[in-house]
């Protein structure tokens, strides 16, 4: 997988560590969505990868937003829709695949940046990075999925206070309200998420899929349709070559050796 100008990538294992290189603070135009949405497109056709972490480039960022630039071209309505159905596409990419996606957010997060961190599956934030959508402060709204995704995670009350004041908020309250799943000092983010996503490619790349497809897609059924696609789900693994994989080694006392067959 080749670098691109603001999107690198570096392949561990079968981990893919994509890094926002985009001095100073990795914010989002056109290009590096672009770039972004095609490097996620190639981590999902990519049957020999299993987890990715998406991360900030620099001191300073994790992606500090949208890039403000980009609405100074902006002339018309149809062209802001277009502008900002590019990030949704780019960023439900990311929501829907069938792979695990962490970021590790490792500065600080806002707008389009916090909406990006939103669209992954697992966030590992640094003690000392502060989130939020300030969209409010420019007469706009988050685009990217804010009003949407933030609802989801901590409630309408709460999401409605974050994006109608636009407060900034820290990392221990981030993890309050449940928007990531660890706090640790700034300098173990990404080792924090590489030891995350090793571990997790570790397990058996259908049952992963399968677990990613029944949680995603039962967030949008009623609890027995969930139900019912989940023993679906079950049915077509129990005949795979990793179950009984599993299965044996657990009996045996031993580590399982998964071929995601």
């Amino acid at each position: 997988m080749a670098d691109k100008q603001f999107i690198k990538t570096t392949i561990e294992d079968r981990l893919l560590l994509i890094t926002i290189d985009h001095p100073p603070v990795n914010a989002l135009d056109v290009k590096t969505l672009n770039e972004l949405e095609e490097t996620i497109e190639e981590f999902n056709n990519d049957a020999n990868l299993k987890v990715a972490i998406i991360t900030g480039g620099g001191q300073m960022a994790f992606v500090a937003g949208a890039d403000i630039n980009e609405f100074t071209k902006i002339n018309s309505a149809a062209e802001a829709k277009e502008f900002i159905t590019h990030g949704q596409r780019a960023f439900s990419k990311i929501a829907q695949s069938g792979k695990p996606v962490i970021a590790a957010i490792n500065g600080v997060a806002l707008g389009g940046g916090m909406e990006l961190a939103l669209a992954c599956h697992m966030r590992i934030i640094g003690d000392r990075v502060k989130i939020g959508q300030p969209e409010i402060n420019l007469g706009i709204i988050p685009g990217w999925g804010g009003t949407q995704r933030l609802t989801r995670i901590v409630g309408r009350a709460k999401a409605v206070e974050l994006i109608l004041t636009g407060d900034q908020i820290t990392a221990q309250e981030a993890y309050r309200l449940n928007i990531v799943n660890k706090v640790v000092p700034g300098g173990e983010v990404l080792k924090t998420a590489k030891d995350l996503a090793k571990k997790i490619s570790q397990k058996g790349g259908l049952a992963i899929h399968s677990a990613m497809e029944a949680i995603r897609m039962g967030m949008h059924m009623q609890l027995p349709d969930g139900l019912a696609f989940e023993a679906n789900q079950i049915s077509i693994l129990v005949g795979t070559e990793d179950a009984k994989e599993g299965i044996t080694a657990f009996l045996q006392k031993r580590q399982p050796v998964f071929k995601d067959k």
